[in-house]
């Protein structure tokens, strides 16, 4: 099972402030255990809002708004991608981080080829297969 664990932004991250050194070290520490593990498939730290944007769909029109956004809690500073046997397994995982000061990280599952077994069609079923083989073949 696959999961993406989302960090919330905060107003330091969204201002810009750099993590201090013994945080990096902290977190450097934390993904080599996650590496070792097999669990760590892929995860970075993301710009603040300011230098993002966000498009949305109206039928044939598309609106794009410039960063900053507001609502500082609804937005992401960091990501990870996990392989994990269980939820469960992310969440223990998930709680060794070293983050304090009320930080709020979010798990979901990511879902699979075979959650849309009931609707996905063989040709889009090998679709998939080769695109994941293509995303694969980059790393």
């Amino acid at each position: 099972m696959r999961v993406m664990v989302l960090v919330k932004a905060n107003a330091e991250s969204e201002a810009g402030v750099m993590p201090s050194a013994e945080i990096l070290e902290a977190m450097g520490r934390y993904n080599e255990e996650l590496v070792k593990a097999g669990v760590m498939l892929a995860g970075d730290g993301l710009h603040p809002s300011a230098k993002g944007a966000r498009v949305r769909f109206e039928g044939a029109r598309r609106t794009v708004t410039d960063g900053p956004f507001a609502e500082t809690k609804e937005l992401l500073a960091g990501f990870w991608i996990w392989q994990v046997r269980t939820f469960e397994e992310a969440v223990e995982w998930l709680k060794r981080a070293p983050f304090d000061g009320g930080t709020e990280v979010e798990l979901r599952p990511i879902f699979e080829a075979e959650d849309f077994a009931a609707t996905l069609t063989p040709e889009q079923r090998a679709r998939d297969e080769r695109l994941r083989a293509g995303l694969g073949a980059r790393a």
